[in-house]
């Protein structure tokens, strides 16, 4: 049986290296008492912080898109979660093979599984969000896209956190 890593087990790429360099060069234009918080872990995290949240875009993309697509044959309520697992798998994808490539370990069907399983906080700060503010605020009813933006930037820290400890490791 072949099993396939996904082009995880290959080394990161340059984006990340280069974006690294040039936040440790903006940090040394820092105030000095700033200056000593412009760790190098810091400003890797930061880096990861930012390709998870580019990858969070291309998600909020899919999301969008699967929401005015099916709000008509589903309602909102069914497009939002139908939404989500679309919109969740987009960003599990970009997020193993850029964001933490290199990272993690196992057949993707169960790192796929646990990146839905282990963020279920975030699902509930997005959707949550998602469902008061369609439910209440008729801007977001007529259109969508506010109540989704607002779901993503809700739930991103969360999974970014639970992302980086549990799920690509």
């Amino acid at each position: 049986m072949i099993r396939t890593t996904f082009y995880t087990d290959r080394p990161p790429l340059t984006t990340d290296h280069t974006m690294h360099a040039l936040l440790l060069r903006l940090a040394n234009q820092l105030p000095p008492p700033a200056r000593q918080f412009a760790t190098p872990d810091r400003v890797a995290t930061l880096v990861q912080f930012l390709m998870f949240g580019t990858a969070g875009a291309v998600g909020f993309l899919a999301d969008t898109a699967t929401v005015y697509t099916l709000r008509y044959s589903l309602g909102l309520y069914g497009a939002g979660m139908v939404a989500y697992v679309v919109a969740a798998t987009v960003t599990w994808l970009v997020n193993r093979v850029w964001t933490f490539r290199g990272q993690g370990s196992g057949p993707a069907h169960r790192q796929w599984a646990r990146f839905l399983v282990v963020n279920l906080g975030g699902f509930v700060l997005n959707r949550g969000t998602y469902a008061i503010l369609v439910t209440f605020v008729p801007l977001c009813a007529a259109e969508p896209v506010y109540a989704v933006g607002a779901g993503a930037v809700a739930g991103m820290f969360l999974n970014f956190s639970l992302s980086r400890t549990m799920v690509f490791r």
